[in-house]
């Protein structure tokens, strides 16, 4: 079993800090992804960067958990599933669509499954896609913007879903009732 330090405000370098102050301020709490990214600054203002702007997509909340959740999940983070699975439930997203990408069943919805389907494309075939692929993906709704907005969820899901796996991130106390296992 592998793992990396993780930092609070008085360990973490320097440039951190700050970072590491404002996930306080946000969450009331230094998340322990946050602790271990502090490392590199560069790597956890990327992290955070990545994160800012895929939540400004236009994407809908339902629709973002779908993305990082279909990752997270298809990744195994043991880390990050319960994470947004706590996340999602302070953005609304209904119960329902939670637990169905939790244990990889279809939506319910059409067109949220045609999101989580394209994106578990993009995830497992590392960009390769069919026209066919991308044909059926407009034809439910979503355009050349959701694909390249899927592939900035995707870039800050890589950045956490691998830094997790390395260093195995204890999960933190607020979203241990969501503990996750990949089936």
């Amino acid at each position: 079993m592998t793992t990396l330090k993780i930092n609070n405000i008085e360990t973490a370098p320097e440039e951190s800090k700050a970072l590491l102050e404002g996930s306080k301020k946000a969450y009331g709490m230094i998340p322990g992804l946050h602790g271990v990214l502090s490392t590199s600054p560069q790597a956890f203002e990327a992290y955070q960067t990545l994160h800012d702007l895929f939540t400004k997509t236009a994407f809908n909340a339902d629709e973002l958990t779908v993305v990082w959740q279909t990752i997270n999940v298809e990744h195994a983070c043991h880390y990050c599933v319960p994470a947004h699975t706590g996340i999602a439930k302070m953005m609304k997203v209904d119960d329902a669509i939670i637990e169905a990408l939790r244990n990889e069943t279809p939506l319910e919805s059409e067109k949220l499954e045609a999101l989580r389907t394209f994106t578990l494309i993009i995830t497992r075939n590392r960009g390769h896609v069919s026209q066919e692929e991308l044909n059926t993906f407009y034809a439910a709704g979503y355009t050349e913007r959701s694909v390249l907005d899927i592939i900035l969820g995707l870039s800050q899901k890589v950045i956490s879903n691998y830094t997790n796996h390395i260093a195995n991130t204890p999960v933190d106390d607020a979203f241990k009732p969501f503990a996750w296992e990949k089936k």
